[in-house]
Parts: C-alpha cells; sequence; structure tokens
C-alpha cells in the first residue's frame, strides 16, 4: 500500500525535510530515503537525488545498504531516455513487520503488517465495553498465533507493536455503560510496559484518534496538504491534527481531542461534538427503534463489521444528517485557530456510508457562517475501519524506519 503523490518532497512537505551529506547521519538519510518511496512509489536514484538534496554518491550507498538489509529491491528498467536505464527501488514487502493492537469501547483488534502496510493477518473480539485482563490476554493470544505462522526469519523482522487506545478510558464507563469497578481498572494499568514485558520488541502506545489519523498519513493513498484536520467517527468521534506535514499531538498527547468542541443541537441548545456525532448515538437510536444494538453483543450490527450495516436507512440518514450539521459546526471552530487546508473524515462504517457523511459535511458547512475564514477542502479517508490498528502499527514502523 504504497501511497503516490506528485509534489516535491515528501507528501506535500516541499522542502521541509532534507538530508545531509555530512559523515554520521547515516540513519536519518536512510529514512529519509524510505520515507520517500513510501510516500511517492518507486524511485530511482536520481529521482531521490533530485528530491532529497543528497549527492548521487551518497544516495547510491544508501540504497546499496537497504537493499542488502532487504528492505528495498529493484524494479524493472525503465527505458527509452538517453543514457542508462534507470532502475526504481521499491520497498520490499516482508523487509519488516508490525503489530497493532486498537482497543476500543465495544471491540478490539490486533493486526500483523507488512513494510508495505497491508495487513496479511487480523483478530477481532467485541465485546460489552474493554476490561483490562481480558484485553491484555487478547493481545498476547493473538500476537502469539499470529507469530507462530511466521518464519524464523520473518519473525526477527518484527519490528514492533503499538497500541491505540482511547484517552482516559476509565472516565467514560457510565456513558457506554461498562461496570464502574471493572472499567476503574485502566486507570492504573500500564498496558504498555505490561505487553512490553511480554515481547521481546519494543512497545509504543498512543491516542486511537491520532493513530488513525497517523494511518493517513503514513499509509494514505491521497495526496493531502501539509496541513488538515482529521475526524475519526468511531463509538465516540476522535480527531487528530497535521501541521506541516507531522502529526502533531502536543505536550500531553491529546492536540486533536474534538469532542468537547460545542455545536448547536437540534434545538439550538449547546452540546458537544461527542454526544452529536459518535457512533453511541446511532447504537442507541436503534436501541430505542428496536434494533440489535442493545444486544448482549455489544451492538452487532454496527460492531461486527464495518462493511456491512443492514439498518433501517431511515434511522443512519437522520443520524448522518445530525452528524454532519455538528462536524461542520467544528470545522468552521476549528478553522478559525488553525488555517487548515483540508479535512479529512474516515470511520468506523462502510465506504458508501463514509461518502455520503463527507457529502452531508461540505454542504453544511456552505450553510455556516464562514466569513473571514477559508472553507477547508473536505476528503474522505483512505484508510477506513482499520485506520486505529494500522496507526498503531504505524509507530513502530515510524520510530524506527520514517523521518517524520
Amino acid at each position: 500500500m504504497q501511497g503516490h503523490n506528485d509534489s516535491d518532497g515528501i507528501g506535500g512537505i516541499g522542502d521541509a525535510v532534507r538530508g545531509s551529506n555530512q559523515t554520521g547521519v547515516r540513519a536519518h538519510n536512510e529514512r529519509l530515503v524510505l520515507t520517500l518511496i513510501r510516500r511517492l512509489g518507486p524511485l530511482a536514484k536520481s529521482d531521490i537525488s533530485r528530491r532529497s538534496g543528497l549527492s548521487s554518491q551518497t544516495v547510491s550507498v544508501i540504497m546499496r545498504a537497504l537493499e542488502a538489509d532487504g528492505l528495498l529491491h529493484k524494479g524493472k528498467p525503465v527505458r527509452g531516455k538517453v543514457g542508462q536505464p534507470s532502475v526504481p527501488m521499491g520497498l520490499s514487502a516482508d523487509g519488516s513487520y508490525f503489530l497493532g493492537l486498537k482497543i476500543g469501547r465495544r471491540s478490539a483488534d490486533l493486526v500483523l503488517v507488512d513494510f508495505l502496510g497491508c495487513i496479511i493477518q487480523r483478530q477481532h473480539q467485541t465485546y460489552r465495553y474493554p476490561v483490562p485482563d481480558d484485553t491484555l490476554a487478547f493481545a498476547r493470544d493473538a500476537a502469539a498465533r499470529m507469530i507462530a505462522d511466521l518464519s524464523p526469519e520473518q519473525t526477527s523482522r518484527i519490528a514492533g507493536l503499538g497500541i491505540a487506545i482511547p484517552g482516559y478510558l476509565w472516565e467514560w464507563g457510565q456513558t457506554f455503560g461498562a461496570e464502574a469497578e471493572k472499567i476503574a481498572g485502566w486507570r492504573d494499568r500500564d498496558i504498555q510496559a505490561e505487553l512490553g514485558a511480554h515481547f521481546a520488541f519494543p512497545v509504543f502506545q498512543q491516542n486511537d484518534a491520532s493513530c488513525a489519523c497517523g494511518a493517513e498519513l503514513v499509509f494514505g493513498r491521497q495526496a493531502l496538504p501539509p496541513n488538515f484536520l482529521y475526524f475519526y467517527v468511531g463509538y465516540f468521534i476522535g480527531g487528530g491534527v497535521v501541521l506541516n506535514g507531522r502529526l502533531y499531538t502536543g505536550p500531553t498527547g491529546n492536540a486533536g481531542a474534538i469532542g468537547p468542541i460545542p455545536v448547536p443541537g437540534a434545538t439550538g441548545d449547546i452540546q458537544q461534538l461527542i454526544e452529536l456525532a459518535s457512533l453511541s448515538g446511532l447504537e442507541k437510536t436503534l436501541a430505542a427503534a428496536g434494533g440489535d444494538a442493545a444486544g448482549s453483543r455489544s451492538g452487532a450490527e454496527i460492531w461486527d463489521s464495518p462493511t456491512h450495516w443492514t439498518m433501517d436507512p431511515g434511522v443512519l440518514e437522520r443520524w448522518m444528517d445530525q452528524a454532519a450539521e455538528a462536524i461542520a459546526f467544528s470545522i468552521a471552530t476549528a478553522c478559525s485557530i488553525i488555517d487548515f487546508e483540508a479535512v479529512v473524515i474516515d470511520g468506523w462504517m462502510p465506504e458508501t456510508v463514509r461518502t455520503d457523511l463527507a457529502r452531508l459535511t461540505k454542504q453544511k458547512l456552505h450553510q455556516v457562517n464562514l466569513a473571514g475564514l477559508i472553507a477547508p477542502i473536505i476528503h474522505e479517508g483512505t484508510i477506513g475501519a482499520d485506520a486505529r490498528a494500522l496507526g498503531a502499527a504505524s509507530l513502530p514502523l515510524s520510530q524506527r524506519f520514517l523521518a517524520l
């Protein structure tokens, strides 16, 4: 899943990330080369030299080293130009592997991802709410099964495990029907340390919505400007902020926590975005209408599959209309603080629902008073329901292989 972008530089960043020809910085330059190829697709040495500012000799040394390490492979020679044919170098799918654990309020996922960002194994679990011991057991057992299917060589190439988890999970237990004493256990648990003690590879952790945004940044299949606001619609809506082509999480990791943004409700009262544009609201509406969302399996109609929903179209349309209006007001608020050039909307939902939600949000945004503001371009996300899990897997990938 290599992203492609026709602009110079990295993902529209231009010259924000440049290489160095000085000694002692090989690791940075290798990351830069890998980042360019991940964003732009297979590149010839001359293209990498031009885009990175590195000398041809430096690029040649780096490319040989990355190829020897199994991270890059040669493509077919490109002929038809003067001189020797150029040979593009692309990422090797088996160059490295990454585990991504998403802990949600209604389900958990563990994915094994190759160097291209393709999911090659997955385990999924639904529940009424996450309990620390049960969730850790799921992660350990699922990872053990995945690793058992790998060869020793593949196992040696696992670069780490990333965890995507909602911030302050224990504070919202009552909202999603959790028993207080069981959900409170998350307050004093360090899941990163506990899983880190179990595995030989490093473990990383980040807010789940920021992870989803990171997945779009690392694995996304569209060209985006260097500054954009990201919305991920899950059980609760969350977000991410990208500034100058990099995910910005802030000093406490809470940047992009868009849920509390005040927005007008249907009767004109002020509510929080999280109340109007989260799938928890859709779940409650379905439950009130006699749907499966209140069932003992934690809302199988929504949570078992993000690709096919069979719910009442009228219920879904009313929720989308409400959610789109609330998101539109949130976009106007955010753009009055930071001049975002684009907004990306993704979530745990079928692609058709995502398309309709993005379209409705664009319509609603045009109805908001934007005097003094420039309306951002609204994009659909390209990752979908796997964004949080893939974003978790991107944490060890970014730490080890990217110049972001």
